[in-house]
Formats: structure tokens, sequence, C-alpha cells
């Protein structure tokens, strides 16, 4: 999976106390969706663990992007999950 973002705005988010995490990291435990290929502007809830066992849940923003090599995962935006999106998530998987 290729993946492309902003890096100055994942050292942003990252650095955010309220996000806390970059999209280095969330590509490393992004699963692919099952989506229409029009997905675009989709959020996608995306579990982790953090150290200590703690689990955590953050959505994401993304357009999925088509060029000469294929499809990509452009990563707009991400934040942790409400708790109506966590519960969807669980619902869900």
């Amino acid at each position: 999976m290729r993946f492309h973002f902003d890096p100055r705005k994942s050292r942003r988010l990252r650095e955010n106390p309220r996000r806390g995490i970059g999209f280095e990291e969330a590509a490393r435990d992004f699963c692919p969706p099952v989506l229409p290929r029009s997905a675009v502007g989709r959020v996608r809830t995306i579990p982790r663990n953090r150290m200590g066992g703690e689990n955590v849940c953050n959505s994401l923003i993304f357009e999925i992007r088509e060029d000469e090599e294929g499809e990509s995962y452009h990563l707009i935006t991400l934040w942790k999950s409400t708790r109506e999106e966590k519960e969807l998530y669980a619902e869900n998987s």
C-alpha cells in the first residue's frame, strides 16, 4: 500500500495533545477498507494499541487516488475517535 500525506501536517497532529498521532503511525496501522472505488473523503476508524496495553481508536479521512503506479491513499486528517465512532467500528468489524 502506498500513502501520501503532508509531513508538516503530520508533525502538527502528533504534537497536538488532543490528537497525539501522526500520519506515519496511522499508515502503519491502516487496513484497506472495503469501499467503492469512488471512496473520496471517507472516514476510517483505526484501532491501535498503545504501550501498556491501552486500546485507542483513531478516525482518519482519506482519498483513494490512482496514478501510473496504481492505487494510493492520500491521508487528509485524523483525530481520536468519538464514542459513537468506536461503537460503529465495533458493530462493523
